[in-house]
């Protein structure tokens, strides 16, 4: 830490600011292309460019959120040439302040910023995303086919032979619903009958169900005990556990409870456990980008040329996320624990990282 507190606030202050014009240049340039993407998709509806504007403001916040890690690598590197190009460095060293003191502040400013975002920006930023998907989703063609998990069991509704079905189930076990009612409507949403079972295999578009009980809507049961009853539906095994296929709408104040809730219904909790690890190391992955950063920069012979550093964080960049996600995919598919799957790429990043900070130090 470097003693002087003048010093340290304008390493702060410069740093700080660097990261916000960062942010801010990211975000003007996903903001219009996101924008040119909602306008090619709002072609054919009647609506005005306030739509797309508005739900370009909704989605972008959590574009630059999970691009942070990389925003603060760019950042990093502007940062430490800036001051290795003004001679700040320089002046630094010779106050007896070294490059890894030099490093330090702007450290331990992104471990905060890592901690305010995911305490304090990630629940706004997963409900902006949620009003997001709600109000692109009203403009769907297709609606009438609908799934959700809720704490009174699994939830789905679709449309099929001008009918409205309403499907419920306590739980997922395996590949079959457990305790499985099916309420079926007419146009004008009348009660029609129900389907009552004990379990339904629905591996397959074509579920079987098995032991089934139709119940008519006067409340006369017509047919009992048919060993396999065959219904057709929109949903298998396969869709229904993708319905968490969007984490980012997952506030991290939630994830407990939606992993208790998963597992309570059957599902495998393992993409929201990881979206937790994710959360828990996303302030560790600022600080292991910021050393990286300064890797680059205060330890690299180049002296004039900007294309080398844009060059080099741009590859890092490819080579981080690129790892990441292998190292997430092997948890995904069970050759890794969870935990290590997000783990191990930030700690390899970060003992790369310390080493060359030691190294940088040392001229």
């Amino acid at each position: 830490m470097i003693r002087s507190s003048i010093v340290n606030y304008y390493i702060s202050k410069e740093f700080l600011k660097v990261v916000l014009n960062t942010s801010l240049i990211f975000f003007c340039l996903g903001f219009v292309l996101n924008l040119f993407e909602e306008i090619n998709f709002f072609k054919d509806y009647e609506v005005g460019i306030e739509v797309p504007m508005y739900l370009s403001l909704l989605f972008v916040p959590n574009l630059l959120f999970n691009m942070f890690p990389f925003l603060i690598l760019l950042s990093g590197i502007w940062y430490f040439l800036k001051i290795k190009r003004n001679d700040e460095i320089i002046a630094l060293k010779v106050s007896g302040v070294s490059n890894l003191s030099v490093i330090f502040i702007p450290s331990i400013l992104s471990l905060i910023i890592g901690i305010i975002f995911i305490a304090g920006f990630n629940p706004i930023i997963s409900v902006m995303v949620k009003k997001y998907e709600n109000i692109k989703g009203s403009y769907e063609r297709d609606q009438e086919y609908l799934a959700a998990i809720t704490v009174n069991g699994i939830w789905i509704k679709e449309r099929k032979h001008g009918k409205n079905n309403l499907i419920r189930a306590n739980k997922l076990q395996g590949q079959n619903l457990i305790n499985l009612s099916i309420y079926q409507f007419d146009n004008n949403n009348d009660f029609v009958k129900r389907i009552e079972a004990n379990s339904a295999d629905i591996s397959s578009l074509h579920w079987k169900i098995k032991d089934a009980k139709i119940i008519e809507k006067d409340g006369e049961t017509s047919f009992e005990n048919i060993k396999v009853y065959t219904y057709k539906s929109m949903y298998d095994i396969k869709k229904i556990k993708s319905l968490y296929s969007n984490l980012d709408t997952v506030s991290f104040w939630s994830l407990d409870n939606e992993i208790e809730l998963l597992e309570n219904r059957g599902y495998s909790s393992r993409d929201m456990r990881a979206k937790l690890q994710q959360s828990l190391a996303f302030p560790c992955f600022l600080v292991s980008m910021v050393l990286l950063s300064g890797v680059f920069t205060l330890s690299s012979g180049f002296k004039q040329n900007n294309w080398n550093y844009i060059f080099l964080a741009i590859i890092s960049s490819v080579l981080i996320f690129y790892f990441v996600r292998f190292s997430s995919a092997l948890g995904k598919t069970d050759k890794l624990p969870v935990e290590i799957s997000v783990w191990m790429p930030i700690l390899i990043i970060f003992i790369f990282s310390a080493v060359g900070i030691l190294h940088a130090n040392q001229k």
